[in-house]
Order: C-alpha cells, then sequence, then structure tokens
C-alpha cells in the first residue's frame, strides 16, 4: 500500500516530466492503484497548492499548461522605428 505522500509525489513528478499531460481523477486511480478516495484527494490538494488545475470537463492539467495560450505578438517596426516612438 503506497503512502498518501508518496502518491502525491509521484503525480507531481509525473506532471512534470509530461508536459501537457491531463488526466481524470479515475486514470490517476488505475495508474497508481489507489481507491477512489485518495486519488480524488490528491488531485484536489494538488489544485489547493495551485500545482494544477482542473478543466471543466474533469481532466487535471499541470497550471502552466496553458492549451488556450495566445501567440506572442511580434513587433515587425525594427529597431529605428521602436526608438522614434
Amino acid at each position: 500500500m503506497r503512502t498518501i505522500e508518496e502518491v502525491r509525489q509521484r503525480l507531481r513528478a509525473r506532471f512534470l516530466e509530461m508536459p501537457g499531460l491531463q488526466l481524470k481523477s479515475e486514470e490517476v486511480q488505475r495508474l497508481y492503484g489507489v481507491e477512489r478516495t485518495i486519488s480524488q484527494m490528491m488531485l484536489e490538494v494538488l489544485v489547493d497548492e495551485g500545482f494544477l488545475s482542473v478543466t471543466p470537463d474533469g481532466h487535471y492539467a499541470h497550471v502552466t499548461t496553458d492549451h488556450h495560450a495566445h501567440p506572442a505578438k511580434a513587433d515587425l517596426r525594427g529597431k529605428s522605428a521602436k526608438t522614434a516612438s
């Protein structure tokens, strides 16, 4: 039987190792062989810590994973135009 802290640490490591990873509570339950309540509790702890966020459809993702990021706006005016502004 894994301790709650072991599961928490392994979850953190998995999300850090795999950028863009999104998991549902049921998937965490199967991956780590823990009961549903433990899986849900660990995910909620990581959300409370600000490490994970949860999508409306129940997927958990690392907070730095931004699937709706807007592209950066490049300043194409050139160096002389910037100094004149």
